[in-house]
């Protein structure tokens, strides 16, 4: 695993406001979103590939485009990026109501990615254990999914949590409303890491990659 790469505080055009929001302010906001996934649900319906694993790469691939969704913190509480981040994703045992939380390396290549995913899924669907595979690695951000319910708004509230800097992700089940398919979608983002322009840039950028699904295969 690459170490993180320190920020140069003396170029940084956002250390005012990492510095307000990580000192002086600390807060988290959360936006929910309904995404258009038409013609990703019908690719999907072609395709033998798996719809969550599409969405989890969906999400990692354009989280590694932007640095301030791969911010971390050093030891003495300076802000650095990842090289490149991994999704940890939650499957649930069905017998026991309980989820567990699963990663695995983020592969621009979605079929490489697919495989490896899909077989994690398999491998952990009975999981007992919180983290079968062990604690994940520290450049690892949180995808969840709730495919019982869509959802409008949903807010995660992180005791002491400001020192987290990673996204947090949560998929909602599909609702079909006026000939289209949508996805709830809810992003929890820390204010010293991305302000609002940045959360919409990356909503936009899924939108888009999901409107064009011939990666699906």
């Amino acid at each position: 695993m690459e170490n993180p790469v320190p920020i140069d505080l003396d170029t940084w055009p956002r250390r005012q406001h990492f510095e307000h929001y990580r000192q002086a302010v600390p807060c988290t906001y959360s936006m929910t979103v309904e995404l258009d996934v038409t013609a990703f649900a019908r690719a999907l319906a072609r395709s033998a590939r798996k719809t969550y694993v599409a969405q989890v790469w969906a999400l990692a691939t354009v989280v590694n485009r932007h640095e301030e969704f791969r911010m971390c913190l050093t030891g003495d509480g300076a802000p650095a990026v990842w090289p490149a981040v991994h999704p940890a994703f939650t499957v649930f045992n069905a017998q026991r109501e309980t989820f567990a939380c699963v990663w695995t390396a983020y592969d621009r290549d979605f079929g490489s990615f697919h495989d490896a995913a899909a077989a994690l899924l398999a491998e952990h669907g009975r999981a007992v254990d919180f983290f079968p595979q062990g604690p994940p690695p520290p450049n690892a951000f949180d995808v969840s999914s709730l495919p019982w319910a869509s959802f409008t708004g949903f807010t995660l509230d992180i005791r002491d949590g400001w020192g987290h800097l990673a996204p947090i992700f949560t998929l909602g089940r599909y609702v079909e409303r006026d000939d289209r398919v949508l996805l709830p979608l809810a992003v929890q983002v820390h204010h010293a890491a991305a302000d609002g322009f940045h959360t919409a840039r990356l909503v936009n950028e899924l939108q888009a990659l999901l409107a064009d699904p011939a990666w699906v295969g």
